[in-house]
């Protein structure tokens, strides 16, 4: 495997780089630089400071992307905009990485940490002057969103818990579920529904033991253990077989497997590329079951529901559409309003750091007012730390849309969708 610090360094993604014509479509899309002068503007740091750095940054206002993905999605002519700023970022970081930088991509061993604590962990997290010294030694903001711990992890639950299929449940064959860290110890609620609603309906699902995907790592410029992560998760995801698809409802975690860590991190690796060929979002898998007619909707019960959603940058970046929209509404009486807007402001990590926080409410802000005006107690998004800063800007529960599904064929009740990790 090629050293992915060292493909930063000279690929860049310069393949792309002389097709921007300096339209600034990205600057004006661009959610950070909407709100803060901090930040120059994705063309800027990116396209156009490339052609001066010759592998070294020149400016470190670049740290201010939140690496959104944004600016590449709506680039006209191709540009990897958002690659080549994650890329020059881990270059420009590689001699001075902050230790907290380092402790908050950690999310598998703070679950693991936290699990067997969490009444405790949870307390201490909710205190003002523990949260005020965490800002002060590690600059992790104290009023940044945190997750709840739970009091099992997944893979606890599976191993105990018994499948449940409808009664005229087809056999569809065996599936892999991917959890991602936080979906295996921190929103378990939203994994345990994905598992259910997948064996309810004919699937066999296997839970791999599978570690991190390595993520907040490659998005804080720390690309070589991000690289391990990636890669040796491909092969825990393998484990259970190569002949059935991998469901995930962790929706950036199926993105770093499908897309940044080969477009970003330049990783070369059969089981990854064999493993991302059949990962798929949730909400995407279940479409795509219903079309070809292998759902059971007459089983959906009515809901007399209207719900915001917000479709996550990493989500959108995966070019799939926004496959939940249509997966809600197939429940009788649900409407779903789409947030109309680019980014909730967390970016993964983002906006947890303190000298970052205030931009990322900023950015959050237009979306925390259209849930509060829309439904101020339920909204649903695709991925955790996205969930995570839409709850704390505006006191709503916030699902995983397989959730709503969940309760629609009968495997949960709507009220503790209003409850669960408030």
């Amino acid at each position: 495997m090629r050293d992915a610090l060292d493909f930063a360094r000279k690929e860049l993604a310069r393949a792309s780089l002389d097709s921007c014509i300096k339209c600034t479509i990205c600057e004006t899309q661009c959610p950070v630089a909407k709100n803060t002068p901090l930040f120059p503007g994705p063309k800027y740091v990116g396209p156009q400071a490339e052609r001066f750095r010759k592998g070294e940054s020149v400016d470190y206002s670049i740290d201010y992307c939140s690496g959104c993905s944004i600016c590449t999605t709506v680039c006209p002519q191709g540009v990897k905009i958002a690659e080549i700023n994650a890329q020059a970022r881990a270059v420009m970081k590689e001699q001075h990485m902050p230790l907290r930088d380092r402790l908050i991509t950690q999310t598998e061993l703070e679950g693991k940490l936290l699990t067997p604590l969490a009444p405790i962990a949870n307390a201490a997290l909710g205190m003002k002057p523990i949260r005020t010294a965490v800002e002060k030694v590690v600059g992790v903001h104290r009023d940044a969103p945190m997750p709840k711990a739970q009091t099992h992890s997944l893979a606890h639950w599976f191993k105990h818990h018994t499948p449940k299929k409808a009664p005229d449940a087809q056999n569809l064959g065996p599936l892999t579920y991917f959890s991602g860290c936080a979906g295996g110890y921190f929103e378990v609620a939203a994994s345990k529904a994905a598992i259910e609603v997948l064996e309810y309906i004919g699937f066999d699902v296997q839970l791999p033991k599978q570690g991190c995907c390595g993520l907040a790592e490659q998005s804080n410029g720390l690309f070589k253990q991000a690289s391990k992560k990636v890669t040796k998760l491909a092969r825990d995801l393998q484990a259970p077989g190569v002949d059935m698809p991998i469901v995930s409802s962790a929706g950036s975690c199926a993105g770093m497997l499908r897309h940044e860590a080969h477009e970003i991190m330049g990783v070369e690796d059969e089981a990854l590329d064999e493993v991302s060929a059949r990962t798929f979002e949730t909400s995407e898998f279940l479409v795509d079951l219903i079309h070809e007619g292998l759902f059971p909707v007459d089983k959906l019960e009515h809901i007399d529901l209207t719900i915001p959603y917000h479709q996550p940058c990493q989500v959108k970046s995966q070019g799939i559409g926004k496959p939940a929209i249509e997966l809600m509404e197939t429940i009788p009486g649900v409407t779903v309003v789409e947030s109309g807007q680019a980014c909730c402001g967390i970016a993964g990590t983002y906006g947890l750091k303190k000298e970052k926080y205030a931009i990322a409410q900023k950015v959050g802000e237009p979306l925390f007012n259209m849930v509060k005006e829309t439904n101020p107690q339920l909204a649903a998004c695709e991925t955790e730390t996205c969930r995570w800063q839409i709850r704390k800007g505006t006191g709503a529960a916030v699902i995983h849309p397989v959730q709503l599904i969940h309760a629609a064929l009968g495997l949960g009740n709507m009220e503790s969708l209003y409850t669960q990790n408030v």
